[in-house]
This record gives structure tokens, sequence and C-alpha cells, in this order.
């Protein structure tokens, strides 16, 4: 009995015979009939639509039959998969699914268009994802402390009083040292100040008086003899400069609104337990 059940044969025919069931039980749960692989004209259509997008243009006869030939390997490989239990356990499967299922709640719920008020009321309550940010027009002389040294701030001082005087007007952009970046901005959000020179330097900014010479003011790079041209306040923009970002916004918070409903009817349906050491029994 024991070198019966050891025989390989055997073990061949139960392996078979477990797999026979298990792509059984797979088809009938699918509605899929067991050994028959049908390719529709609506999937056929599908697929020389895929390839037109892709393309630009039509598939000739030989394209489509290799499309077609690779759907149904695709359909072969998926009902074995399937009968094997590839897709047990395995996270991009799981992921994949659950990303299907989103976008299915997503679009069953797919939100009506925004009225005037909805969009206004969502302006109101989101005020700083659509501020417009403070913005700066400036000029500005760079002087590098390393090659100053302990001149640094005579020299700073010596060129502001020159600056100041009008005796550099023509020439401004040609003194200081060698610089990286521009020396004139024009209309540079204080974000994109603050990254390029520094948060102090964008605070500095703000303090300095438009139309004259100031400084010296520190950054990331040293210190800077700086002209304020002009300078923007932030504000938060009315809704018709900004409408299509706030309806992009609206719609995108219904969908996520609606996808959660989505998910915690769902979760209704099943009790979770969670073993996780250490944490106190609820």
């Amino acid at each position: 009995m024991r070198r019966f059940l050891r025989e390989p044969l055997l073990h061949f025919l139960l392996l078979g015979a477990a797999l026979f069931a298990a792509y059984a039980m797979v088809s009938k749960r699918s509605g899929a009939e067991p050994g028959r692989i049908v390719i529709t004209r609506g999937q056929v259509e599908s697929l020389a639509l895929g390839f037109a997008k892709t393309w630009q243009r039509s598939p000739t006869a030989d394209e489509l039959a290799g499309l077609v030939r690779e759907r149904i390997r695709e359909e072969v490989y998926y009902r074995e998969g399937m009968a094997l239990g590839l897709d047990q356990d395995d996270t991009v499967i799981r992921r994949r699914l659950r990303q299907k299922m989103e976008f299915i709640s997503e679009d069953r719920a797919a939100p009506a268009e925004p009225s005037d008020a909805d969009l206004t009321a969502y302006l109101a309550a989101h005020p700083d994802s659509f501020r417009v940010e403070p913005a700066f027009t400036f000029s500005q002389v760079y002087l590098d402390p390393g090659k100053h040294g302990a001149n640094l701030a005579r020299d700073a001082e010596a060129l502001l009083t020159r600056l100041r005087r009008g005796d550099a007007k023509d020439e401004w952009s040609s003194l200081g040292d060698p610089f990286l970046l521009e020396r004139r901005f024009t209309a540079i959000p204080e974000n994109v100040v603050a990254k390029q020179f520094g948060a102090a330097f964008a605070t500095a900014l703000k303090g300095l008086a438009p139309g004259r010479w100031e400084g010296p003011t520190e950054s990331g790079f040293g210190v800077h003899l700086v002209r304020v041209s002009e300078r923007t306040e932030g504000h938060v923009p009315a809704l018709a400069d900004v409408r299509d970002a706030v309806r992009r916004e609206w719609i995108n918070a219904r969908r996520v609104e609606a996808n959660e409903q989505t998910y915690q009817e769902l979760l209704k349906r099943y009790e979770v337990t969670v073993d996780l050491p250490g944490l106190p029994a609820q």
C-alpha cells in the first residue's frame, strides 16, 4: 500500500484531478464554458479601436489577426492562471483589483456639473489651494563673502552709497561679483524666491521700500544689494479667474467622497479582526 501511495503516476493523477476541479470551479464562477473561448465581434472591434488610437490608423488584416491571436493567448493564460490559483495572495493583482473597484465606484457616482454656488462655496472653504502668492519685481547686485572677507560690510556700504547716488545708474548690472542667477527678476512669486535665495531673503524683500536700493540682504549665496521695483500682495482670486481649477478640484473631491462612501458600505458586509501583538483587546 505504501509503495502504491509513493507511485509518481498516482501523484500526477491526483494533481491533474485537483487542477481540473479548480478549473471547473473558476469557469463556473466566471460564467465561461470550460474548454471554449469565444472572441466576439465587439471584442475584435475593441482591439481594432485600441490599435487605431495608438497608431492613428486602422490595423491591416494581418495586424488584426495578430491582435486576435494575442487576445486568445491572454485568455488561455488567464484561465489557466486562475485555475492554478495564481491570483491568490498576489500583491500586484490585489492592488489592480482595488483600483478597478475604485474606478467603478467613481464612475457610478460621477458628479453632476457644479453650479456657480457650488464652486463659490468650495473656493471659500479652500482658499489656500487657490491663493495667489505675493510676487516681486527686483534687481540685485551680489557680493561674494569669500572674495571680500573681513571687508564685506565696508564694500557693501560703499557700493550701496554709489548705487543710491545714481553714479552707477547705467552700469549697475555689471557691478558686484559674478552670480549664477539673474540680476533682475520680474513678477517672481515669493515661494520661488524662497527656493532660489532662501526663506530669509524672501521675507526680507517684504520689508524693503520699493524704488530704492537697500541692503545688504543675506541669502544662501552671500549678501545682495536689492532694489524692489514692484511688489504684488498675495490674495485669493475671484472665481472667474480660477473657475477651471476650482471646478477640477470640486469634481475630484466629489469622486473621493463617493469612493469613500462606497468603501464604507462595502466594509459593513465584513467582520474585520486585526491580530496585532501589544494592542489591548477591544
